[in-house]
């Protein structure tokens, strides 16, 4: 961590899964933590959940694909605690899974918006912080899942933005030296979540073929975010793969 007494940590799409599981990690680790998210009551039960409170949590609504929203967030955030040490940029959504060629416009353009605008547009709102707070600095970590290195089938717009996050996630480490900004990625792999169920079901393989996959407890990944979070900034996890050891993923096909 830095110098601050105070260490602040914001999660997109907190309200669940691996957002509430890394929210929950960070808390523990000492940082006051913002958690948003499109729906307040999924933030309020989750502050619940990880043990949080008015002191050391604040539940704010934005749909990280709108500019205005973000802005907003943002405005929270600094009126509350002034300074931002962590994003971590989380939020996310897929597509119905179909071939390419049968995708919507809009159903291409709600993926891109949530993936990849949302990570862009919080990132440009904390480095604005992050160069203007003192002592300068901090750190932006990313989402980038196992999708940002190998596909599922008939998942173009999750596959696409997120190997464009990995771009996202370098620009960011360039751009930031100046101003002791890190960024880093976490690649996830079969996190037990309520997106995950299915692979627990039974999922498409690159073959065709219907697999069970395993998965792995969620608070694992939240631990692992913390990691990245609580280094000093002088040394930074720029790609981090964590995933349930038996996943195909590794040949995946």
């Amino acid at each position: 961590m830095n110098s601050s007494p105070l260490h602040v940590a914001l999660v997109t799409g907190a309200g669940s899964g691996i957002g509430r599981a890394a929210a929950k990690a960070l808390l523990g680790g000492g940082y006051k933590v913002v958690m948003t998210g499109r729906r307040l009551e999924a933030l309020q039960s989750a502050i619940q959940i990880i043990g949080g409170n008015e002191s050391n949590c604040l539940a704010v609504t934005c749909d990280v694909g709108k500019p205005a929203d973000v802005k907003n967030l943002f405005s929270a955030l600094k009126a509350k605690w002034g300074r931002i040490d962590v994003l971590f940029n989380n939020a996310g959504t897929g597509a119905p899974a179909m071939p390419m060629e049968e995708l919507s416009y809009e159903q291409w353009m709600n993926a891109v918006n949530s993936n990849l605008c949302g990570a862009f547009l919080c990132s440009q709102e904390a480095i604005r912080m992050m160069k203007a707070q003192t002592p300068q600095g901090g750190r932006i970590i990313n989402n980038g899942s196992i999708s940002a290195h190998a596909p599922r089938p008939m998942t173009a717009p999750y596959t696409a933005t997120k190997h464009a996050i990995t771009g996202l996630t370098k620009s960011i480490s360039l751009d930031g030296r100046p101003f002791n900004i890190a960024c880093g990625q976490i690649d996830i792999g079969n996190a037990a979540t309520e997106m995950t169920e299915k692979m627990a079901a039974g999922i498409i393989q690159a073959d065709g073929s219907i697999k069970v996959e395993p998965r792995m407890d969620v608070d694992h990944v939240g631990q692992a975010v913390l990691h990245m979070a609580q280094l000093p900034l002088e040394s930074n996890i720029q790609f981090m793969t964590i995933m349930a050891t038996n996943m195909p993923y590794v040949g995946r096909g």
